[in-house]
């Protein structure tokens, strides 16, 4: 137990303002007659892990599901007239959440009770930020109000689960963040149902009050339970050295390149699907399936995935997870011009492209275990904003692509329909996404 205590603290004791975890520890000790509760397991680490697997599905799993409002948007009266950025409203929420973390991270360091105080303020603000898109009259509406406001929102109560998940869990490490990235696929799964059966029969506006409302009654109870394991000290001290020698480290620039690579097309599926299924005359509920398909295969990918990080190099999940992911675009998309194949489509690249996210945890471990010092803060916050920047520009790429109807009557199946260039952007950009698995053959890492 000393040995794990030394671990955590180690990582996260430059965020919790203390020279030395030891002493800090033993400060604490001194003023309150308690035992920290265990970290891998006990009814804490467990509560907290399910309420983080909560939070992440209803946080994340919404923009997960943009989908089915892309295309909802795109038919109605008050956006088709401008439905090219439609796409930009679901990619600035996620967009924002992802690069948050660089903002955020430095300020929980520099102060230390922030990240457990300001995590009650997010949720409000998600739930304003969707109350106002319900009076929303155009795009640009929608993309500061569904978009920007509710990701400011998300990224506050969601950050603080991501750096003290770093406490409660040690030696299960990658596993902890599988399940709790599980949430999303879990919350895809769902979401996209609930909101397709709401849009359908009460329309936009009310639909986003109805889960601005559902939000705040379901997450509520559980910010409660996403609280730092290890004590923040009463009286700071000046904070100990930390090490930022992996931002020289190629390794993990090569690796940083590879996820804004994949991140890049990565999105287009769950954003296209339904639109794209409706193109071939399938119905809007089919469109929604596909979405929830997707999103349920990442759930046991990111599980699964963390797994393997746990015990193989990073690199080897990567290629596992590009491998799969570009395969099932190339030859089951793209090949697609009916239902069957699209079903098989979005549960395999929803299981590979899923598991992806996994590969963060990784890095994560392969960056402690060449710097024990690393600054774990700005450590995530660099590989949450390199997902972000993908993330970001996959919105206005996707349009162009779109736009240009790429060997529309030109080619068959999935190809010729119009989304040609989208297929196959997202294909190269999912291998050229394994590009550590390359680095590492060549002796670059």
């Amino acid at each position: 137990m000393e040995a794990q205590n030394a671990i955590v603290l180690n990582d996260l004791s430059g965020y919790l303002g203390s020279d030395h975890p030891g002493e800090r520890l033993e400060e604490e000790l001194s003023h309150q007659e308690f035992s920290l509760p265990r970290a891998d397991s006990g009814k804490d680490a467990w509560l907290f892990l399910a309420a983080g697997f909560v939070i992440e599905a209803l946080v994340w799993g919404f923009p997960f599901s943009f989908g089915v409002f892309q295309e909802y948007y795109s038919h109605h009266e008050l956006f088709s007239s401008n439905s090219s950025g439609v796409a930009i409203i679901g990619t600035t929420a996620t967009g924002i959440m992802y690069m948050s973390g660089l903002i955020l991270f430095p300020a929980y360091k520099k102060f230390p009770h922030l990240a457990n105080n300001i995590k009650w303020a997010g949720l409000p603000l998600m739930a304003a930020g969707l109350f106002a898109a319900s009076f929303a009259q155009n795009v640009s509406h929608l993309v500061l109000t569904q978009g920007a406001i509710y990701a400011l929102g998300g990224c506050i109560i969601y950050y603080p689960t991501l750096l003290y998940i770093d406490e409660w869990f040690v030696q299960r490490k990658g596993l902890a963040f599988g399940i709790m990235w599980a949430g999303t696929g879990a919350g895809g799964l769902v979401i996209p149902f609930v909101l397709n059966g709401l849009l359908q029969r009460w329309g936009f506006r009310t639909t986003l009050r109805i889960w601005a409302t559902a939000l705040i009654i379901l997450s509520s109870p559980l910010i409660y339970f996403l609280r730092p394991r290890i004590p923040v000290s009463r009286n700071p001290t000046s904070q100990r050295y930390v090490g930022l020698g992996f931002l020289k480290s190629p390794s993990f620039w090569l690796l940083q390149l590879g996820l804004v690579i994949e991140s890049l097309g990565y999105f287009i599926p769950s954003l296209y699907l339904p639109t794209f299924a409706s193109s071939l005359g399938l119905s809007r509920s089919v469109g929604t399936l596909l979405v929830a398909l997707l999103n349920a295969a990442g759930v046991v990918a990111t599980v699964l995935m963390g797994m393997l990080c746990d015990r193989f190099h990073v690199t080897t999940v990567i290629l596992l997870s590009t491998v799969g992911a570009t395969i099932s675009v190339f030859l089951l998309w793209g090949l697609s011009k009916a239902l069957p194949l699209l079903i098989v489509f979005a549960i395999v690249y929803g299981f590979f492209a899923g598991g992806f996210v996994s590969t963060n945890a990784g890095v994560l471990k392969m960056v402690k275990g060449e710097d024990p010092t690393v600054d774990m803060g700005l450590l995530i916050g660099i590989i949450s904003a390199a997902r972000g920047v993908g993330a970001v520009a996959s919105g206005p790429l996707s349009e162009a692509l779109l736009k240009g109807e790429t060997w529309k009557g030109q080619a068959g199946l999935g190809y010729g329909s119009g989304y040609g260039g989208l297929i196959v952007f997202t294909g190269v950009t999912a291998g050229l996404g394994g590009v550590g698995f390359l680095g590492k053959r060549l002796g670059w890492m």
